[in-house]
């Protein structure tokens, strides 16, 4: 009786992802025409398409996942100081949409950007590199996000014994750092490998005659409404997730779950933390250009023609609602954000603390394939599945599908921050009295408060800068500040479309600036 609760609480998860996720899939999927299927395998831009999304992932990923892994290891490894003003910097990137990423890379890099013609530069920015530049820039700060989270967990006692036993800091980091790492890392892999696999904003402004699968269905869909041909590539980008739930699963049978009984104690090293200082401040410039090029774009007169200092972009945008959709956004951010973390947490709470039934694991394999499920696709999903419901066309259907569409990233977090746990804890608390629930209030959700809010944190940063998932869904009414990106820029108002980043990026370094204090006084309380 005392888990009443808790198996309430979880029909509540199993209905929302019926709803949410495996409904408007199985519509997509009865959707589609048989007869296209071979008209797109047959096509001659199929294999071109697919070589050219699995080279620019496969390249992007590895440079993305390696430098998050090592901006990771300084922030928690060594003695820098202002590890959590270099940790809010990293994660500027998620503030604007990547298609502002690509944007500032043209401002930049393209045949008329400012260090082209400043530096007399030309790296040949349409293609390959654009596309794997801009989606290093996109990508990069999720997988910082899940692997500074994964190294609070590691408990010092194992490396005192290594000590002990005269195993130098490399074979630690080998030996120990690694293997403990393994199962977050390979979830960060597929986590980033997706993320990249299925965007086209980026490649879809420096691609240039390079096309990838996801623009092809950005185009299919948007410009064509080929709703089918755009299902079947929905489908080929559901992949991943399938790989990754299969390498997961296989990486949690064999992981050791322990309690931290020590924190790490970070020794004194002057080369070790000259260089971290070194690659945060570099990384710090990188990230940060593109970012300052858009922001220039925001204020000049008209780009590349007149680029003198001019306020006309930001009257034209206001004169164009911009508030009125700030306030849109606003609202579906935070609505987003707190009924997301609680859904993803609790969810979390179950595939992580609980044995590995049937039920649960078809939970986690349903939670991992939100990570897959393009924003477009998803909002095609709910076009056909919702269309006629009362939700339609409110702001409902905007906070479901953003909630769905973002659940798989905070959702690991989540997951391997509990998983981290001694798998004995439930045994215990089982033997004496203690629910569930209890455990979760009293014992988890104190001890991963950090993850909790970074959870919020994402959520509300992503629903900001979407404009993938809610563009089938919203209307004239709900529309988000986000999506007057892609109108701006469908009338050349290259220039509003600066401006409305811009507030998005204000709005979004407000909210990690408030987590940024919360954290702090957190931390001071303990």
């Amino acid at each position: 009786m005392k888990n009443n609760g808790f198996h309430i609480a979880k029909m509540l998860v199993i209905l929302f992802l019926i709803v949410g996720v495996v409904m408007p899939l199985v519509t997509l999927i009865w959707n589609i025409n048989p007869q296209d299927i071979a008209k797109i395998a047959a096509s001659p831009q199929f294999q071109p398409m697919m070589i050219h999304s699995l080279v620019a992932t496969s390249v992007a990923t590895l440079i993305s996942v390696s430098l998050a892994l090592a901006l990771a290891w300084c922030v928690n490894r060594t003695h820098i100081k202002y590890k959590a003003v270099f940790s809010m910097l990293f994660t500027l990137p998620m503030l604007i949409p990547s298609i502002s990423h690509g944007m500032g890379l043209v401002l930049l890099l393209g045949d008329n950007g400012i260090l082209t013609n400043l530096l007399g530069l030309d790296i040949g920015l349409y293609g390959y590199p654009g596309i794997i530049i801009g989606s290093i820039l996109y990508s990069f700060p999720v997988a910082f996000l899940m692997l500074t989270d994964i190294f609070k967990y590691e408990d010092y006692t194992v490396y005192e014994a290594a000590q002990v036993l005269g195993l130098s800091k490399s074979q630690q980091f080998l030996r120990i750092t690694l293997p403990n790492l393994k199962g977050a890392l390979i979830s960060v892999i597929f986590a980033v490998f997706t993320m990249i696999f299925t965007d086209y904003g980026v490649p879809l402004v420096v691609g240039g005659k390079l096309m990838t699968l996801p623009v092809y269905m950005y185009r299919e869909v948007i410009g064509l409404l080929d709703f089918s041909k755009g299902a079947i590539i929905g489908i080929i980008l559901l992949i991943p997730a399938f790989i990754a739930f299969l390498i997961d699963l296989k990486s949690d049978e064999n992981s050791n779950a322990s309690t931290v009984t020590k924190q790490y104690q970070i020794e004194t090293n002057k080369k070790r933390d000259t260089f971290a200082y070194m690659l945060c401040i570099i990384t710090v410039i990188f990230i940060s250009l593109p970012i300052l090029a858009f922001i220039y774009l925001s204020f000049v007169k008209q780009f590349p023609v007149d680029m003198s200092f001019s306020f006309d972009n930001i009257k034209k945008s206001l004169d164009l609602g911009v508030i009125l959709y700030l306030k849109n956004g606003l609202a579906i951010a935070f609505a987003t954000s707190l009924i997301g973390t609680v859904v993803i947490y609790f969810t979390a709470y179950i595939t992580a603390r609980s044995p590995k039934t049937f039920t649960n694991l078809a939970i986690h394999l349903i939670s991992l394939i939100t990570l897959a499920i393009p924003g477009v696709v998803l909002g095609l999903c709910y076009v056909l599945f919702f269309k006629g419901n009362p939700i339609y066309g409110t702001l409902i259907i905007l906070i479901l599908v953003n909630s769905v569409h973002f659940f798989a990233s905070p959702y690991l977090v989540a997951y391997h921050s509990l998983h981290k746990f001694n798998k004995n804890l439930e045994d215990i608390s089982a033997t004496m009295g203690i629910s569930k629930l209890q455990m979760l209030k009293d014992v988890y959700l104190p001890s991963t408060k950090d993850s909790l809010i970074e959870v919020f944190s994402y959520l509300f940063v992503n629903c900001m800068v979407t404009i993938s998932a809610v563009s089938f869904l919203a209307n004239f009414k709900n529309l988000p500040i986000a999506l007057l990106i892609p109108q701006f820029d469908a009338q050349s108002l290259i220039e509003a479309t600066a401006f409305v980043s811009i507030i998005i990026l204000l709005v979004n370094g407000i909210m990690k600036m408030a987590i940024y204090l919360i954290k702090r006084f957190l931390l001071s309380e303990e």
